[in-house]
């Protein structure tokens, strides 16, 4: 993701203590609507941080139940405005002929902030019965677990400009950073690097790490499972319904993944659903 799409200048009145306000230069985390299509369909508005446009709606319709494979995409295309200039944020996926797609599983509400989570599904049911349980359970080392965080907050770019954008990364279960999307949506950032697995013909992903930078939501499982991602791992903490979800499809799940108090104890997590190795 470019820094120029994901961020933009601003000016503020600084305030520190009772100094004088300073005036300074600021950035901001960018968020404007995608609007997503598919063959001409609109099937959903996100609130996103623009760059990786084409994995965030790949990422969408697979965590979704309607995309499967690569081939079933023709193309992605920015639909033209009036002027016949390409519209940036409203992306068309153009199915292959032979695709077969069933936009009944869609159970997202048409239109979803950046920040909307669980609000968004029409059935919790329906969404839990769309994807199989984790057929090879992994149980990743409580060591290699502890260096993720250092590794993530390195590639987050975007956030050392604004504080204001979320990540996720993925991991080989022997701590190697494969991708790492950010997004002013959790959910997005999470697409973003689902996508990015599908135009590599790599789903499911059932080998990977799923690391993110802020709280675990039932969504986030919901998506993890989608991908096939066998462990999701957090800075923050894990809602009820996430902690349920991951322990009835067979997910590891720690949140709460940083250095603890005591600096020689190295790094501490809660472990909410699956094991670890040390």
């Amino acid at each position: 993701m470019s820094l120029a799409h994901s961020t933009r200048r601003t000016t503020i009145s600084h305030l520190d203590g009772t100094a004088a306000p300073e005036q300074r230069e600021d950035f901001l985390a960018t968020e404007e609507p995608l609007e997503i299509r598919v063959s001409g369909k609109s099937v959903a508005v996100v609130m996103r941080t623009p760059g990786h446009d084409r994995e965030l709606a790949a990422g969408f319709l697979v965590t979704e139940g309607i995309l499967r494979q690569a081939e079933d995409v023709l193309d992605m295309i920015y639909c033209r405005s009036d002027g016949g200039e390409p519209e940036q944020n409203v992306l068309d996926v153009i199915l292959a002929p032979n695709a077969k797609v069933d936009l009944t599983k869609l159970t997202r509400h048409v239109f979803t902030s950046s920040s909307c989570g669980i609000c968004s599904k029409a059935s919790i049911e329906a969404i839990q019965a769309q994807f199989p349980e984790i057929a090879r359970p992994l149980s990743p080392s409580r060591t290699v677990l502890g260096k993720l965080p250092d590794l993530l907050r390195e590639a987050q770019a975007g956030f050392d400009r604004t504080g204001g954008l979320h990540a996720s990364a993925l991991f080989t279960e022997a701590g190697t950073l494969k991708v790492v999307r950010e997004d002013v949506g959790r959910h997005n950032a999470l697409d973003k690097v689902v996508g990015h697995g599908f135009f590599a013909e790599s789903l499911p992903l059932a080998e990977s790490i799923l690391l993110v930078s802020g709280r675990v939501s039932f969504e986030i499982m919901q998506k993890a499972l989608g991908a096939g991602i066998p462990v999701v791992a957090a800075i923050s903490a894990p809602t009820s319904a996430a902690v349920e979800f991951a322990q009835a499809s067979g997910q590891v799940l720690v949140g709460f993944l940083r250095p603890s108090k005591n600096p020689a104890n190295g790094m501490r997590m809660n472990v909410y659903a699956g094991t670890l190795t040390d």
